[in-house]
This record gives structure tokens, sequence and C-alpha cells, in this order.
């Protein structure tokens, strides 16, 4: 049996306005033709905060008019995240009825494919059970946030290959506030992002069991 199809799209860094208005049109598309194939984007941000739908300000260590960086409220679950470079970003744009209509399944499979990552680099990725997002050695590396509409995904998850952690400092990360946050320079100080680009495509094909194949539209 052939595998399911799925495009990927590595763009680098990409301001978060515009990739996240890329995301709703690619959306949109699969909901009126949805024999449209499935695509991962792959991508870096500026440095910036996204809060989720229903995020409290609470997690905010400042006033919204003295923020360091943009703030984006979006339509994904959980709360106030940071993006910046050297944090690998993908957002898997897939129709679950290929997969499995089931949102828990779909969170514990992008959690998979980070785990399946981090093994190839002989780490031990965690999961934190009633939480979601990925943990090495009690350090959060990965956080997972995503919004599903007519069973089209959207967002998805961010890994701290090599970032700069600062920004971190000026919020409560996903509302957690006992576990930090970490990457993967911390464990593999040779690590690159192009090697993250790379191997989070094997993962990602061997977990959703994928071909990915490169998207060429432009």
């Amino acid at each position: 049996m052939e595998k399911p199809v799925c495009q990927v799209k590595v763009q680098g860094l990409v301001p978060y306005q515009k990739a996240w208005e890329e995301q709703r049109y690619l959306v949109e598309q699969r909901k009126k033709h949805p024999q449209l194939p499935d695509i991962l984007l792959l991508l870096e941000h500026p440095p910036l905060y996204t809060l989720g739908t229903a995020s409290s300000l609470d997690f905010l260590k400042f006033d919204l008019e003295n923020a360091p960086y943009p703030i984006h409220r979006i339509e994904r679950g959980g709360e106030v995240t940071h993006h910046c470079p050297g944090q690998l970003v993908g957002y898997p744009i897939l129709n679950l009825r290929r997969y499995k209509t089931d949102l828990h399944w779909y969170l514990r499979q992008l959690e998979a494919v980070i785990i399946r990552l981090l093994k190839g680099y002989n780490l031990s990725g965690e999961r934190i059970p009633g939480l979601t997002g990925v943990w090495v050695e009690g350090y959060k590396v990965a956080a997972i946030g995503i919004k599903v509409s007519q069973w089209i995904t959207m967002h998805g998850f961010s890994l701290n290959v090599c970032p700069d952690l600062a920004g971190f400092a000026a919020i409560v990360p996903c509302g957690i506030s006992d576990k930090p946050v970490g990457t993967l320079q911390q464990f593999l100080p040779q690590i690159t992002m192009q090697e993250a680009y790379q191997d989070i495509q094997t993962a990602f094909s061997e977990v959703f069991e994928v071909e990915l194949r490169e998207d060429v539209s432009g």
C-alpha cells in the first residue's frame, strides 16, 4: 500500500504574520478542495510571543504597553510561548480524515515526532502526564499548540534547537512555572539548525507514515 504524500516546505526565517496568513490560506484551500495534499511548513520566526485563544495575561511578566517583543493572540490552544531564531517551528497542515479524527491522538503524534528525532541523537525525550510537550532531563525542549477546523490542522510544534532563551524569562512558558525551558544545544553542543531541519523531516515521515515531497509551488 502506497504511503500518503505530504509536501514539505522549508522556509527559514519568516515573519510571524506572513506564516500565519499562509497557514490560514492553506487551511481554507483544503476545506474547499479536500483532495489537496497535506503540507508541512518548517521555519523559524524573529523574536515574538504568541498567546492562545484563552491564554491568561497572568503569565506575562511585563505590561502589554512595554512588551519586549511583538505579541500575537492566535487561534491555537495553550498558554503564552516565545518564538525566536534557532527554534525550529513546524506547522503541519493535515487532513486528519486521512489519519485519525482524534485530537488527543494528533497531539501525541506530534510529541512522538520530537521523541523520534531525539532518539536519533541518543537523547531520551519524555512526556509528562497531563501536560503537552516534550522534555529532556527535566527541561522542556518542545512546545505544541494546535488548531483544528473541519479536521484540517494548523499551528503545531516548536523545538528549541539552539535559540537564545532570554525571551522566555519574561513569561511563564506555557503557564508552567516549575519546569525550566531548555535547548538541544545544552545536550548536543555541536548541533546545527541544518541538521534539525533534515532530521525532523525523517522523524515526521516515520511517525505519520507519509512520503514527504518537496513543495515546489513557490
